[in-house]
């Protein structure tokens, strides 16, 4: 039996980078894996933790802006024991 249904299992941040002009991190666009983050000298916002389908991680290691666009589903967010509903 085969199983359709994408499961948000795969754990992707945000890319950040330091901005010297602004003296404070700035989002670079990116959301990937922690692995791929790192690779590519960017450091991840740990806040920004959430999880999607292992299929809309790219082969660089980043989210596929086209397929969760296409997906009616969002990307889940984890929750950060914040006490907010």
């Amino acid at each position: 039996m085969t199983n359709d249904t994408a499961v948000n299992d795969t754990a992707v941040f945000d890319a950040m980078f330091f901005d010297a002009a602004k003296g404070e991190n700035a989002w670079t666009g990116l959301t990937g894996t922690r692995e791929a983050i790192r690779r590519d000298g960017y450091c991840t916002d740990p806040l920004s933790l959430k999880f999607c389908p292992h299929d809309w991680i790219d082969s660089r290691g980043y989210v596929d802006r086209d397929l969760a666009q296409n997906e009616p589903r969002e990307i889940q967010t984890a929750t950060h024991g914040s006490g907010e509903s």
